[in-house]
């Protein structure tokens, strides 16, 4: 249907074709983050991009906690739900949604993973203490407490980890994604530089040569939210043009770009779907 569409559109001399265009701004690889500005596209396309990332990227979390042992402070269900929010680190390529498991959901090795613990001396007990049978997947941050035990009190479980989406709930999400309008900053005639440094924390704005200039590479990474018009009263004027600054911050399950290349594979995998149904629909 597209390539009927833009035949069409060209043999009418109305369609111009815009390669999207990807530029990197920053990638913290050992922070889990990235930013990246995306040229040539609409707000459509980058919100469908945030929610696949959010809602449909899956990854590893505890389902299931069975207890066999627990004189703690903390209840069985309050123990349970920490375990339930603990991100795991997660390997797509040994596990399968239950859904789409040869198992049918009723549980195997492909698509859940046992982890047990074993705690009874007294101090904190930490997510390291938390033991996986599969050394790929374990707790992203091992120092996690997850309850506090005295003298003579214990902690024994057995915890089954299994694939999941964000839209069935946030504990499978693998990132915040967010996104906005790239700024594009229009600077007149301004009486003030100094206090409009101050007033944006010397963060976007310098002074050279006695003139008010903006700091490039700290443009897109700070919100002005109105402050710098007001200060300026008028004399910097802060639009923006049709490109977009996208922002994915890992917990940690997964990198950034495993979560960006498996969010455009969803992507793409959905679009040749709807394709079928509508040449069904014909």
């Amino acid at each position: 249907m597209m390539a009927a569409g833009k035949k069409a559109a060209e043999e009418e001399g109305e369609f111009k074709e815009a390669k999207m265009e990807v530029r990197v701004l920053e990638n913290k690889k050992d922070e889990g983050k990235i930013s990246f500005i995306i040229k040539n596209t609409s707000a459509a396309f980058v919100n469908a991009l945030r929610r696949i990332i959010i809602e449909e990227v899956p990854t590893m979390a505890i389902e299931d906690v069975e207890f066999r042992k627990n004189n703690s402070i903390l209840y069985d269900e309050m123990i349970a739900h920490r375990f339930g929010l603990m991100p795991l680190k997660t390997d797509l390529k040994s596990y399968n949604l239950p859904e789409k498991c040869k198992c049918e959901g009723k549980g195997c090795a492909r698509c859940q993973l046992k982890l047990t613990l074993k705690a009874a001396a007294a101090g904190t007990v930490y997510a390291s203490e938390l033991k996986s049978k599969d050394p790929a997947v374990k707790p992203v941050y091992p120092k996690m407490p997850i309850v506090k035990l005295l003298k003579g009190q214990s902690l024994e479980l057995e915890a089954t980890a299994v694939l999941g989406k964000g839209k069935d709930h946030s504990k499978w999400s693998p990132a915040l994604a967010y996104y906005k309008y790239k700024p594009v900053i229009e600077i007149g005639n301004v009486k003030n530089p100094e206090e409009i440094v101050e007033a944006t924390h010397g963060n976007v704005f310098e002074i050279k040569n006695g003139k008010l200039e903006v700091i490039k590479d700290n443009l897109f990474k700070y919100d002005l939210a109105g402050v710098v018009e007001e200060v300026s009263k008028g004399e910097v004027k802060v639009t923006h043009d049709n490109d977009f600054i996208f922002y994915i911050e890992s917990w940690g399950q997964l990198g950034c770009k495993e979560i960006l290349n498996q969010a455009l594979d969803i992507f793409n995998e959905t679009f040749d779907e709807f394709a079928e149904e509508i040449k069904k629909a014909k």
